[in-house]
């Protein structure tokens, strides 16, 4: 996997390597360029006439992925309308459906082997028909919005981890997670310097968004530790260079947010690290809530189009 330092926010190069025999340096290795969007409709059409089909610790891996995003999607979109200003409103808005893009796509990837009979699952399916112990989201994609500094001190650690993880994924031995990763490693860069420009602002405000900001990193901060814990999956589509190894991303997680949080004059947060099981299957309180409010509608109306 590519381990190269980042630093600040620069453009990401997103181009895979042609297939060989292709005679186009900048084909990928799955039909869609650098350059065009991989949709998720792109990705179903793939599944579902054979041209890519995951293997079983792959679609684990995508499931875990697509969980995350999914969850936070959903939580993120609480603050339409609720948000400390207009245009805030809209940012929160547009990070929540980025979000709900990288879930759409991992999920109808994930279920190209999850299906029985051959038969894929499609992305509705993982959304809205699965029982809460099978989801794989980490906890802290779970933890209530709190205030709006609680909010953003939650998206400032996702940010960066995802960010380092979709950047290093764009080099997946996977082509279709690799081109996933390719696009939404852009969109998170985004979502990397928006947390951190309201962290900044927060922490250097009044005193009492100061205030805020500190009690919604202490809030946030005990499950961090979950998204770089490593597990025999991990291990395994690592070797192949499948998947990024969480903890391999650890180090410039910490630098990179380290320099944020010196800059607003702030700690690294002194809490004890919350227990994990997301990835197990083991969730929090809150994901029940979350799920209920997402899947009501389309259990009760599995035949409905949404």
């Amino acid at each position: 996997m590519n381990s190269e330092t980042t630093t600040g926010h620069g453009d990401i190069s997103t181009g895979m390597a042609a297939p060989a025999g292709s005679g186009d340096s900048n084909a990928s290795a799955t039909r869609i360029t650098p350059g065009n969007a991989l949709r998720p409709e792109d990705i179903a059409l793939e599944v579902r006439t054979g041209l890519v089909k995951p293997s079983a610790d792959v679609a684990e891996y995508a499931l875990r992925l697509g969980d995350d995003a999914l969850i936070l999607a959903q939580r993120l979109g609480h603050w339409i309308s609720r948000a400390p200003e207009l245009e805030e409103d809209v940012a929160l808005g547009n990070i929540a459906l980025d979000q709900l893009g990288h879930a759409r796509s991992f999920l109808t990837y994930a279920g190209g082997a999850l299906g029985e009979n051959g038969e894929a699952k499609s992305e509705d399916d993982l959304a809205y028909f699965r029982r809460e112990h099978e989801f794989r989201s980490a906890h802290l994609f779970e933890q209530p919005n709190g205030d709006f500094a609680a909010t953003i001190a939650r998206q400032f650690v996702v940010s960066y981890y995802q960010f380092e993880l979709y950047r290093r994924l764009t080099q997946s031995t996977d082509a279709t997670l690799a081109a996933i990763a390719a696009k939404a490693v852009k969109e998170v860069d985004y979502h990397r310097d928006h947390s951190t420009q309201w962290v900044l602002r927060l922490a250097g405000g009044t005193e009492e968004s100061r205030r805020r900001m500190i009690h919604g990193l202490k809030m946030m901060w005990p499950y961090v530790g979950e998204l770089f814990e490593d597990d025999a999956l991990l291990t395994r589509l690592g070797e192949t260079g499948a998947a990024v190894v969480p903890s391999s991303i650890r180090d410039d997680f910490d630098r990179l947010t380290g320099e944020v949080l010196t800059e607003a004059g702030l700690e690294v947060p002194d809490v004890p690290v919350a227990p994990g099981g997301g990835r197990q299957g083991k969730h929090s309180e809150y994901l029940g809530y979350i799920l209920a409010e997402m899947q009501v509608l389309a259990r009760e109306h599995p035949g409905a189009s949404w």
